[in-house]
């Protein structure tokens, strides 16, 4: 429980935290410190050692604060109440992309599952940029171990039944062995792959020497696959380490971190984050507030965090150290490079980093120019594109795909079956808006601040109506038509052009482009279904060529029954025989059926 107080002689000085608060009791910066009193008495002087302390303390209106057992509790405690409450003034991380984590959970038989969601039980490993390749390398371990994946143990499944799962369900294997299974996991996980390796050896020629072929066999087969996987995906270096190299740009107000993780010599992960509030702060103290916050979850501790400056304040990099220790359980060392190999390390990472700046500020600049060309009042921050596609009206789809901050959010993208009759664009479009448009009149989902339409004058017109009737006109909306690129807007018969080279039309091109792939898609997957398993393949001279210009042409089976012999023999590849063979077939189909 924090202690409210009016002035800094009321502290005490022990270590702890004090919380900062404006005239709003909004909390605006949270410390640490190992004497509260004299710490907190810094900040009350006539004249401010920093700009930052100038502008935190013109907010300042009251102070309460928190006593911990050590400045190592107070470290600890000071980064879970930032996360939590994200004051203005504290040099924060940002952690917006959500990437999933593989978490071991904690149960008498734990399961291994990818989540976004971090809690008190359990160990996590990760976070993960790249999805696809996380789902398969957890798909391979789950089948490598023969691992359980049901949430429930209520009685031997499928996977035990063709030898996918040992079946503890079933008392087909105790709690001891199946933890074996998963410390191999855990080894995996954490980059130790030559000690899972060195453990399966072991366990072969125990196997061996008891005559167990079978069981040898099987571990046999573990150690060529985690072989091969580790060729694939790693790049090797010369020594075995467990390093994590840091490097860091500056971009405004906030600075891009880059981590580049390597396990047991060779480099198996990279990831970037972005530390908002770094605006005048030096460069070692934002690096610092990373360290705290990045480990401060359930994640890795290596052995060696290599950093491209040293963190000045020297207790507080005891601090860190020794509080790194106690996560990692062994001693951590902290190194700045000045020659060899891993000074070529950190100046590639912090390449990265420059390389990202570049990329988030292209980014920016984008959805500026955007904003400039469209007399936007709002940032484009989230953009939706829409499209249909269909073939003669027939099996008609729509997609919205949704960008944020000029990345492709695919968790906001949806896809459409649509009911409208056609061959009907104009109202394929209407449907497709109206089922979107409707859910988030009644407060459903979050606002775009654009919306893009793959289409000109007359899809736009149709977009305007549907915004006017679930009453929401005040969301910007456009149409870009792909011949000239042109850009429609409402109430303006002259459309918007974007020079060629500019990153604002960019944007717009890959939103629109974006969508259309999106409907495609799926329309074409609707297709392959209707092809592969279809009433065509009964009939005496259709192939699969055959069959798929017969759907080409008339679009469905329900047009193809319609049709005479004349209107078949006028598809390319058949004949009047192959023609007759088709509406007989469909004839037949009919006088049954009545």
């Amino acid at each position: 429980m924090s202690t409210k107080v009016k002035s800094a002689d009321d502290l005490p000085k022990k270590p702890g935290i004090y919380i900062m608060k404006d005239s709003e009791d909004k909390i605006i910066y949270i410390g640490k410190s190992k004497s509260l009193r004299n710490r907190v008495k810094s900040y009350f002087k006539d004249k401010y050692d920093t700009p930052k302390t100038q502008i935190l303390m013109s907010h300042f209106n009251s102070l309460e604060y928190i006593i911990t057992d050590s400045e190592k509790e107070a470290l600890i405690l000071e980064a879970n109440l930032i996360k939590k409450h994200k004051p203005k003034y504290n040099i924060r991380l940002k952690d917006d992309k959500r990437y999933p984590y593989v978490k071991i959970t904690d149960e008498d038989f734990p399961r291994l599952i990818i989540t976004r969601n971090i809690t008190k039980t359990g160990s996590y490993f990760g976070p993960f940029t790249d999805v696809g390749s996380v789902r398969q390398t957890v798909k391979f371990l789950k089948s490598l171990f023969k691992i359980r994946t049901c949430r429930r143990m209520d009685g031997p499944c499928l996977n035990s039944q063709i030898d996918l799962c040992y079946g503890p369900c079933g008392g087909n294997i105790s709690k001891k062995e199946y933890k074996k299974l998963i410390s191999k996991i855990d080894l995996f996980f954490q980059g130790k792959y030559s000690q899972i390796i060195k453990n399966l050896k072991k366990e072969m020629k125990e196997a061996a020497i008891s005559e167990n072929f079978e069981k040898a066999a099987v571990i046999r087969d573990q150690i060529i696959s985690i072989d091969e996987i580790m060729e694939k995906q790693f790049v090797d270096f010369k020594d075995e380490l467990d390093q994590d190299i840091i490097a860091m740009s500056f971009d405004g107000d906030s600075a891009i971190v880059v981590v580049f993780s390597v396990r047991d010599g060779k480099i198996n992960g990279k990831d970037d984050f972005l530390m908002s509030g770094a605006k005048n702060n030096k460069s070692n103290e934002v690096i610092s507030a990373f360290i705290q916050q990045y480990y401060g979850i359930n994640r890795h501790v290596p052995k060696e965090i290599i950093l491209e400056e040293a963190i000045k304040d020297k207790e507080e990099e005891k601090l860190l150290l020794d509080w790194l220790t106690d996560l990692r359980g062994e001693e951590v060392e902290i190194t700045v490079p000045l020659e060899g190999s891993k000074l070529r390390l950190i100046r590639m990472v912090a390449k990265n980093a420059d390389l990202i700046k570049k990329q988030k500020k292209k980014m920016k600049n984008a959805m500026i120019e955007i904003k400039k060309y469209l007399k936007l009042e709002k940032l484009p921050r989230i953009i939706e594109g829409y499209d249909v596609s269909n073939i003669s009206g027939k099996l008609a789809v729509g997609s919205k795909v949704s960008f944020k901050d000029s990345i492709p959010n695919k968790k906001q993208y949806k896809r459409f079956k649509l009911e409208t009759p056609g061959p009907d664009d104009y109202g394929m479009m209407r449907e497709l808006l109206s089922r979107r448009l409707k859910p988030l009149s009644e407060g459903e989902g979050e606002e775009p601040n654009l919306i893009l339409i793959d289409g000109g004058k007359g899809q736009l017109k149709i977009a305007i109506e549907v915004l006017k009737k679930y009453n929401l006109e005040h969301i910007p909306i456009i149409g870009l038509a792909k011949e000239f690129e042109e850009i429609f807007i409402p109430q303006s018969q002259i459309p918007i052009r974007i020079p060629k080279t500019n990153e604002g039309l960019h944007l717009l091109q890959r939103v629109r482009d974006e969508s259309h792939r999106f409907a495609v898609t799926y329309h074409r997957k609707l297709r392959s279904k209707e092809i592969e398993g279809s009433e065509l393949d009964d009939i005496i001279g259709i192939g699969k060529t055959r069959k798929i210009n017969l759907l080409k042409h008339f679009g469905d089976i329900e047009t193809i029954k319609k049709a005479d012999i004349n209107e078949i023999a006028n598809v390319k590849g058949l004949n009047k025989k192959v023609a007759k063979n088709v509406y007989d077939y469909f004839k037949k189909t009919v006088q049954k059926v009545q």
